[in-house]
């Protein structure tokens, strides 16, 4: 059973409903859910709200990856799950015109306003066409985005864990690590949150608090979380405390930048981002307003998603210290003797063992664990199931690295040699098609920041790595949240000092 203040923002009424079916729910053997009179589904699903990602996965299991969860009668919220490749291929890439974000993501992901994680149609294609351009293609990005690393690595990360390697949350200190980063990065501001004093920046900790009441909204009909934000209620009252927050720092760091440029300086990200934007048509909103959105958007994508990575992969290095070994070997080897710091970007690709581990982590814990989708007409997908515009399509990317016909009997062991290829003598890396490992999305949605996230991940796994050991907190709970992965608790470590790695590259 799960702890009681998962129900608090359900209405009293269905709790009754649904505390009368527990004893039959316990009693019966294991099995799809029971679809109720009236509730539905409903039941089940909010019995195991606290393990959504893994209920959704066994029933998936049972289903040969494809579920339609039956909701309330009267909700409309009939939800098809799948984790089938062929469906996650057409609806992602073969057929993707027919399956926009759509009207009820926007509602759900309303915090999102019209940044590119939430749009469709023209306003996407602008977002990415600008953002690529601006962003990811800029002349300086390579060298802001190393040297960006650089200096958080040396200044936070590592002075942080040397004070608090005794027990500290590397969960948030990735967190920190990657808010500061992006910060920087789009904003040219370093916020210090990751800073000795560990200061509390409410930005930063407010993506936690939108996860939990965007998964309620996911279930629940759109009416009661509607009326539960109007008069301030349960989880939509901290998401209204997050979104504020938000706000709030953006809109202070953007009247920040609104001073020009230096004569002779070189134009920065966000300035860059500005001029691009200006004047485009599809914007329906003010400028500042969509600038925010768009700001908020790339936050969100580069440092929730990041953090959480880094944090499942040491959650796995944690249990399987052979592994662990192996990865501070490969690094030695490739450094002639532990200079980790003289590692080049591109001699990152050559860290086969380590770009394993990171692939593993991302299969088993993909930082999206839910994607939806809606027609926009009727369809057929390739496992057979009629849908149309009212069908509320789940792909399940969590439950996609835990079937055994997609990775073997094998697919819950960390096994980084899972990704060597058979070529190159054994030293190559592995491709997998995106539909079958979509940890960045796939298709046209394909995310634009993966090459920076794989870097930012590497370059802050061999800092760790060839300066700690990693043991996990004895009787420490860990247990990933429900839309964003991240751990509910925290991942709460202990690190040993490594002293076989050379000084000059500490």
């Amino acid at each position: 059973m799960a702890p009681l203040h998962y129900y608090s923002d359900i209405l009293l009424p269905l709790i009754v409903l649904l505390l009368s079916g527990v004893v039959f729910l316990h009693r019966r053997r294991k099995g799809t859910p029971v679809n109720f009179p009236l509730l539905g589904m409903t039941p089940e699903i909010l019995l195991n709200i606290h393990r959504i990602q893994d209920f959704v996965t066994d029933i998936l299991k049972l289903s040969d990856g494809t579920f339609l969860l039956k909701g309330p009668w009267f909700s409309g919220k009939d939800m098809l799950f799948t984790s089938d490749p062929a469906n996650i291929h057409h609806i992602l890439s073969k057929n993707f015109a027919n399956y926009p974000k759509g009207p009820a993501f926007r509602t759900i992901f309303d915090i999102l306003g019209d940044g590119i994680l939430s749009s469709d149609h023209e306003l996407w294609k602008m977002h990415r066409r600008t953002t690529s351009v601006s962003v990811f293609k800029h002349p300086d990005f390579h060298a802001l985005l190393e040297t960006s690393i650089r200096n958080k690595i040396e200044k936070g990360l590592l002075p942080v864990l040397e004070r608090y390697h005794r027990e500290t949350d590397l969960q948030d200190v990735f967190q920190r690590f990657t808010f500061d980063v992006i910060c920087v990065l789009l904003l040219d501001y370093d916020p210090e949150s990751l800073s000795i004093h560990l200061p509390i920046i409410p930005c930063e900790k407010a993506s936690t608090d939108v996860a939990e009441a965007i998964l309620l909204r996911h279930f629940l009909p759109v009416k009661v979380w509607k009326l539960q934000k109007k008069f301030g209620l349960g989880k939509e009252e901290k998401l209204s405390k997050a979104w504020e927050a938000f706000d709030e720092f953006i809109y202070k760091c953007l009247s920040r930048k609104q001073e020009p440029e230096d004569e002779g300086s070189s134009i920065g990200l966000l300035a860059s981002l500005v001029s691009r934007f200006s004047g485009q048509t599809v914007i329906s909103c003010d400028s500042t307003k969509f600038l925010r959105d768009t700001i908020l958007n790339l936050m969100i994508a580069g440092r929730d998603t990041t953090s959480t990575a880094l944090s499942w992969f040491f959650y796995l290095l944690a249990q399987n210290p052979g592994v662990e070994k192996k990865i501070r070997k490969e690094i030695e080897t490739k450094t002639h003797g532990g200079k980790w710091k003289t590692l080049s970007v591109k001699e990152l690709e050559g860290l086969v063992y380590l770009h394993g581990g990171i692939c593993e982590a991302l299969r088993l814990y993909p930082p999206v664990g839910f994607e939806h989708k809606s027609p926009l007409k009727p369809d057929i997908l390739p496992t057979g199931h009629v849908v149309d515009k009212e069908t509320r399509i789940v792909l399940s990317f969590y439950s996609m690295g835990r079937m055994e016909g997609l990775w073997g009997d094998d697919c819950m062991e960390f096994k980084p040699e899972r990704w060597f290829s058979k070529g190159a003598n054994g030293n190559g890396i592995k491709h997998e098609p995106s539909y079958k490992f979509p940890a960045f999305h796939a298709g046209p949605r394909t995310c634009l920041g993966k090459e920076m996230a794989m870097i930012q991940m590497k370059m802050v796994a061999i800092a760790v790595i060839c300066n700690y050991h990693v043991e996990l907190v004895e009787g420490h709970l860990v247990c990933p949240n429900p839309v964003i992965l991240q751990m509910k608790y925290g991942l709460k470590v202990r690190l040993t000092r490594i002293t076989t790695i050379n000084e000059d590259g500490r």
